[in-house]
């Protein structure tokens, strides 16, 4: 059974940092793409950042950049998101999502495994 595991997640002032990982285990593909995505109360859930082993690219939605680095170990297929200069508008639950075969492109209705999450939580 495929399963993702996040961790990483707690509580930080604003412009903290935290490391969130996901690992993950019986994913029987070399090619998928991983991505993380968060939650925020009341809100749809949003794409963060995503690696795609097909090319190897790691992508960014607008809102994270220079602030968030993805990176990723295909050894066994584990994600990292290191979260620099972290703002009250980060606050969400961040979770982890995989896909076999599909880019980045396939974004968050593409994904077919999920974790549970992880609660990041930023005081001002």
């Amino acid at each position: 059974e495929v399963q993702l595991v996040e961790s990483g997640g707690g509580l930080v002032q604003a412009g903290g940092s935290l490391r969130l990982s996901c690992a993950v285990s019986g994913f029987p593909f070399d090619d998928y793409a991983i991505g993380w995505f968060r939650q925020a109360p009341g809100k749809e859930r949003e794409g963060v950042s995503c690696f795609s082993s097909n090319d190897g690219g790691t992508y960014y939605e607008d809102f994270v950049k220079g602030r968030f680095t993805m990176s990723s170990d295909n050894a066994k297929i584990t994600a990292y998101l290191q979260m620099n200069n972290l703002k009250p508008e980060d606050t969400a639950v961040y979770y982890c999502g995989i896909v076999g075969h599909l880019g980045c492109a396939a974004g968050y209705d593409g994904m077919d495994y999920w974790g549970r999450g992880t609660q990041v939580t930023v005081s001002s």
